[in-house]
């Protein structure tokens, strides 16, 4: 097994502890930040090995490295290639509002997510799912995968079909600025946002008095709720604070200051002095297209 050093994986939101499941099934493992470099190239061909399975590794693999398994390089990509290639597909998909996703076992090339399809699985998207709960069952799906195909990939006949690159779209990178809450959408949109960025992922946030507040959880609008001008306190009751969108407003259920576990979003307004006809500060329309990936970030803008 090969996973990055401590310090890489502590950067990466959701990394799973391998170190301790390969201590606990007494399977080697290699820690690798550069799995490109001529020195992991060489460990990984001093195995010898007939197959690598590549799981959420971060950076694309380079042709050296990609023809060292006798039957090539298999992985996964969370979503129904050609579409939505590149980076967080579920955080991309939830906060558009899509309502299903997917996952597809490749066999990997030099590319950004073009190589060869062997298997998709598709996957829903409910109104209250987040994306954690949706990165779970697109983990089941390519364990479901795998299973299924391990044989043939072992012995290279596993099927695969070529993509065409011209095909499907290339999502932008996410970065934690990206998740600033443009309460002038609608209320879906607002509530999409929010679970789409959600723990174990940075978060949303919006900023009151200077001071960012950080947006775990909403409800899903019903459609029927009050409206006032976006970003605007409506109350706060025990089942949350009511936050005015451009249509109607969202129930946060879920709050907290930065750096901090999420809170039950009520009490945290007590501990803080939150009260009703407080405002988000206003996002700049750059601002607004860049956290949707419409336009480059604005200059003095934190990634």
């Amino acid at each position: 097994m090969i996973t990055p050093p401590d310090e890489d994986r502590r950067r990466l939101s959701g990394a799973a502890d391998l170190p301790g499941l390969a201590r606990a099934a007494g399977v080697p493992l290699l820690c690798e930040g550069d799995l490109n470099s001529p020195a992991a190239v060489a460990r990984v061909r001093a195995l010898d090995p007939d197959l690598m399975v590549v799981v959420g590794w971060t950076r694309l693999l380079g042709p050296e490295l990609l023809s060292v398994p006798r039957h090539g390089c298999v992985g996964f990509h969370a979503s129904l290639l050609p579409r939505h290639r590149g980076r967080a597909p579920v955080n991309w998909a939830i906060l558009r509002g899509e309502t299903v996703t997917g996952n597809t076992m490749m066999m990997l090339d030099p590319g950004v997510d073009t190589g060869d399809i062997v298997d998709q699985r598709a996957v829903s998207i409910g109104p209250d799912d987040t994306c954690a709960t949706v990165y779970d069952r697109v983990a089941r799906a390519g364990a479901d995968m795998l299973l299924a195909h391990l044989s043939g990939l072992l012995t290279g006949t596993a099927p695969r079909r070529p993509q065409d690159p011209a095909e499907g779209d290339v999502l932008p990178r996410r970065t934690p600025g990206m998740g600033v809450i443009d309460w002038a959408r609608p209320a879906p949109a607002v509530h999409d946002w929010v679970r789409a960025l959600t723990t174990p992922y940075p978060g949303a946030f919006g900023t009151l008095d200077g001071e960012r507040v950080m947006v775990w959880r909403t409800r899903p609008p019903r459609g029927d709720e009050p409206g006032g001008p976006p970003g605007t306190v409506l109350g706060v009751v025990p089942s949350g604070v009511r936050v005015a969108t451009r249509s109607g407003s969202v129930l946060v259920t879920a709050m907290s200051g930065p750096d901090r576990p999420p809170q039950p979003a009520a009490h945290w307004s007590r501990q803080t002095g939150l009260e009703p006809g407080a405002r988000f500060e206003t996002v700049p329309p750059a601002v607004a297209r860049w956290v949707l990936g419409e336009g480059p970030r604005p200059e003095g803008v934190a990634r």
